[in-house]
């Protein structure tokens, strides 16, 4: 897989490359930058006023002090000159020079905490912003393999890009104040020294850029063997996949797999560094030849008698602080360009389209119609075969249904239909006489209880286990109790150490693990808070039980829900022949509907299954 991906990642890199090294596609990536700046304002205003303030004054007061440092070295020599006449003024001087230092000191100080608090306000805030757009996406989003390396790749960098970026930007307001004094006490020995200081840092400067574009690339590249590697690691270090890893001796094989995508990585990351401190060096090498050639030439014109030696010390300071701050400022630019790169994935992510609910409505014209399928049909993004064809029934209050089919024959579709968490490609799904795609997402969806076969068991309480069938009444603890009576959860949840507030899972301190079977009733409990809910979906939640204690619970189920509409997949022929009315799919097609006795009489699909189940009990 590795070597078939090379190729393309070496054309659109160099195409890439070229892209990068043209001053549009180098100067247009900063339009984040604005919006990080409104990111870091909104976040914190006071923290970001101190930030700029403090930047003002760290740029500044270095070139103050290399110029009193020059007033130091004249008095010194003016002081020798007249026999240490001049002592107090080098002592005073002396003194301004050192509070002029202690001040760059306590803003470097005042920065430092700005950024610091700033980066924990900001960190949570960008982190925030991610989960709350995940509440707004699709469930095709979270089935899409490019959707999930775009999430990753906002995660993995950009909650920290932001608070970088703007941190850059002050980096180079500061160092641009600085190199602005600094020019305008280097134009009084020549404008051509500050022509010089500014020219000799750009050679490495373009490299950099470069090379930051192209460590971005890799980024983005790489995003699936990153994927990859947190897979294993979940895989490797999780509890629930723990028992097999051991059992099948999968450890060693996952672990060198792990290893092998490091090293793969590795070596494109050290070929990237190589490359880029190979150039970084080379091209240092003209800014120190620069700087060493400017200090000849001060020291010369120091010889000649053209400038005091206070004036030699401060322009070669001068100089030599101006060409950091010059560096400094190139570095701030390439880094903000990277930053600006990494920004892109986060504002791709956040500006990911999801189409607005377009529904409305509350209620249906007509309860007592239930629930129509007419003529549906659905196929998955991308997928070569449609999941659903032409699928057609009607579910009256107070019926059963049951829906039978080898695994992949589109059961667990049809109900993610009628949940809308997709919308049907062709034909309609009618709920109380008025099309689902009408109704108001969150009335539908409390109107609807369903447990899926891959349930969630999350590391919570017991009680908030059950109360998250309805976000309401979370931390509800009457209804829980009631709700868990109705799952026939209530009996061993009171054997628990501290009942409903018992801690699940070993994720935390003294949590507690439940059997499949008890797992299952926790989830048919929480399919019972929805109260409202009069159609309820079990999608083969009951799989850990034996197949008396299913067709206990279905049963159960079926009076407690005797004027609702009830929906079961199973695989028990045993449960399955209890509902009203049983539809047999293949291929997303319904192939036949009718009764157990129906179906049976007519000696198809159904028949054949049953009989087949039927005789292993024998």
């Amino acid at each position: 897989m590795a070597t078939a991906a090379h190729p393309p990642r070496a054309a659109s890199a160099a195409g890439a490359s070229r892209e990068a090294l043209t001053l549009r596609g180098f100067f247009g990536v900063f339009r984040y930058s604005r919006r990080a700046l409104e990111l870091v304002w909104s976040t914190n205003g006071a923290l970001t006023v101190a930030l700029g303030l403090l930047t003002l004054a760290a740029g500044v007061l270095p070139a103050s002090v290399a110029y009193v440092g020059a007033l130091i070295v004249d008095a010194v020599v003016g002081a020798i000159r007249s026999g240490g006449g001049e002592a107090r003024r080098v002592v005073e001087l002396v003194a301004l020079e050192g509070a002029l230092v202690a001040a760059i000191a306590a803003a470097q100080r005042g920065l430092s905490l700005c950024q610091s608090l700033l980066r924990a306000q900001l960190g949570q805030r960008v982190n925030v912003m991610i989960l709350e757009k995940a509440l707004t996406l699709e469930l095709q989003h979270f089935e899409d393999s490019e959707f999930y390396d775009k999430l990753t790749r906002a995660r993995r960098e950009a909650s920290t890009r932001p608070l970088s970026l703007v941190t850059r930007t002050f980096g180079l307001v500061q160092n641009g104040v600085s190199l602005a004094s600094y020019g305008v006490l280097l134009a009084r020995f020549s404008p051509w020294a500050v022509a010089v200081l500014l020219l000799a840092g750009l050679p490495a400067f373009v490299a950099e850029a470069k090379f930051s574009g192209d460590a971005f690339r890799l980024f983005r590249w790489r995003s699936p063997e990153t994927r990859m590697q947190m897979y294993l690691e979940t895989v490797i270090a999780r509890e629930d996949h723990a028992k097999e890893v051991k059992l099948y001796g999968l450890g060693p094989r996952l672990l060198e797999r792990y290893r092998d995508i490091f090293r793969r990585l590795y070596r494109e990351d050290r070929a990237l560094t190589m490359r880029r401190d190979a150039w970084g060096f080379a091209l240092g090498l003209i800014a120190t030849a620069a700087l060493y050639g400017a200090y000849a030439w001060i020291a010369v014109t120091a010889v000649r008698r053209l400038i005091t030696l206070g004036q030699m010390t401060m322009y070669v300071a001068l100089f030599r602080q101006g060409q950091s701050a010059v560096s400094a400022m190139l570095a701030a630019v390439g880094g903000m360009y990277e930053d600006n790169l990494y920004l892109s994935t986060l504002y791709e992510y956040l500006e990911t389209e999801v189409p607005e609910p377009s529904g409305t409505a509350l209620r249906g014209p007509h309860p007592e119609d239930g629930v129509r399928f007419e003529d549906v049909s659905f196929a998955y993004p991308e997928a070569e075969e449609p999941a659903l064809e032409h699928v057609t029934l009607h579910l009256t209050p107070g019926t059963s249904l049951a829906l039978v089919g080898e695994n992949g024959s589109g059961k667990t579709t049809l109900i993610k239909l009628l949940t809308r968490l997709y919308s049907p490609s062709t034909g309609r799904i009618v709920l109380d006489g008025q099309d689902l795609r009408d109704w108001d997402q969150v009335s539908l969806r409390e109107r609807i209880g369903v447990i899926f076969q891959d349930f969630a068991r999350y590391q919570m309480l017991v009680g908030e286990n059950v109360g998250a069938g309805d976000e309401r009444f979370f931390e509800d603890e009457e209804r829980w109790r009631a709700a868990a009576v109705k799952g026939r959860a209530s009996e061993f949840i009171e054997t628990l150490p501290l009942g409903y507030r018992t801690q699940l899972g070993k994720w935390f301190r003294d949590g507690r693990e439940l059997s499949g079977g008890q797992w299952q009733k926790i989830a048919l409990s929480r399919a019972f808070m929805r109260t409202r809910a009069d159609i309820l979906v079990l999608d083969e939640p009951t799989a850990a039980m034996d197949a008396q204690a299913e067709a206990e619970v279905f049963e159960h189920f079926r009076q407690l829900a005797r004027e609702r509409i009830t929906i079961l997949i199973s695989h028990r022929f045993s449960t399955v022949r209890m509902a009203d009315q049983i539809a047999v799919l293949a291929r997303g097609r319904i192939i036949e509907h009718g009764s157990h006795e129906e179906l049976m009489k007519l000696n198809g699909r159904y028949a054949q299954l049953f009989t087949l189940q039927a005789r292993g009990y024998r």
